[in-house]
């Protein structure tokens, strides 16, 4: 499980990563819907769909409609912005 480097929360399942080539961690979807955020970020000179935790707001990463599966959705992730726990659920 990955959990948010702030706070701890579960955000993504390690069955969820792949490997997009972009050398981010990408995830094809959260554990819990509810445990990201989505909002348009509009920095840089350009329209994205950033990601955030629900519980703390910290900054994830980004979300991109170019991922593998039914959903389509590629949650490109800051590997700064989690933390790895090989014992969680």
């Amino acid at each position: 499980m990955y959990r948010c480097g702030a706070c701890g929360a579960e955000l993504f399942s390690s069955g969820a990563k792949f490997d997009s080539g972009t050398g981010w961690p990408s995830f094809t979807e959260p554990a819990v819907a509810d445990a990201v955020e989505l909002h348009e970020d509009r920095s840089h000179g350009m329209i994205r769909t950033e990601v955030s935790c629900a519980r703390c707001g910290s900054h994830l990463g980004h979300v991109f409609p170019d991922g593998p599966g039914p959903g389509g959705q590629r949650y490109c992730i800051n590997s700064l912005s989690l933390d790895l726990d090989e014992n969680g659920s």
